[in-house]
């Protein structure tokens, strides 16, 4: 499946070094709360916020923002509420990285994993090629990307989320509120927005810095570190695969 050209921008454009200065990327916002924070409109700049090197696709910051709005649409007419679990395929593509903020703005509680848990996600977003790995029960629904579904129950990621409206959620969301959970653990906007390696202020990312993720989407560091960080901090996060 072709990524949609009106949605994302070719590698070659908003590279590192071009600065916030010049209206590239987008400031750190002032004491954000939550991730909805990050994704505010005044930050759709130019300048590249996801960038996955194996698969030549790129997001600008307007691109990247106004995608996760319209993911966030299509979880909440699937169900998904404030405190609502979204298991996540923790793939090195842009798709997951877009599900996880759609989700957080929601209030909704992202779960990154391989396996169905025992906790009953209301939507699993997954790769086409995963989509018979998981057997949901009634009133549970599965997003898959890459290519369409086999199954007619199944949702089309990119026959949904390119045709969404990309209006802000009407959801109010807290820093309390949880964000991700890793095993039996929930974290809170409020803990990966501390948590991140610029909350001491020395080594935050500056904007337009390329920030690869490290780890596995599993791990609450690499979200933190690679996924939250680079957002807050107008930097570029860079799967590598």
């Amino acid at each position: 499946m072709n990524p949609d050209p009106e949605r994302e921008e070719p590698s070659g454009l908003g590279s590192a070094g071009e600065t916030a200065a010049g209206g590239e990327y987008p400031p750190p916002p002032s004491d954000p709360e939550t991730l909805a924070d990050l994704v505010a409109r005044d930050r759709r700049t130019p300048g590249i916020a996801l960038r996955a090197e194996r698969v030549d696709r790129a997001y600008s910051y307007r691109n990247f923002i106004t995608t996760t709005y319209k993911v966030g649409n299509v979880l909440r007419h699937l169900g998904v509420r404030r405190g609502t679990e979204v298991l996540v395929v923790p793939d090195p593509l842009p798709e997951p990285v877009l599900a996880f903020y759609g989700a957080a703005q929601l209030g909704a509680v992202t779960r990154f994993s391989d396996a169905l848990p025992s906790t009953d996600p209301r939507v699993v977003v997954a790769p086409a090629d995963r989509e018979a790995a998981f057997d949901l029960p009634p009133g549970r629904h599965l997003v898959v990307y890459g290519d369409a579904p086999t199954e007619p129950t199944t949702t089309h990621w990119e026959t949904e989320v390119w045709s969404e409206n990309p209006a802000v959620h009407p959801a109010s969301v807290e820093g309390a509120d949880p964000l991700l959970a890793v095993g039996d653990r929930t974290h809170s906007h409020a803990d990966a927005l501390s948590a991140g390696s610029g909350a001491g202020g020395s080594e935050r990312p500056q904007p337009g810095e390329r920030v690869v993720v490290e780890g596995p989407f599993e791990d609450y560091e690499a979200v933190v570190d690679g996924l939250v960080e680079p957002i807050a901090a107008g930097a570029t996060i860079t799967l590598t695969g």
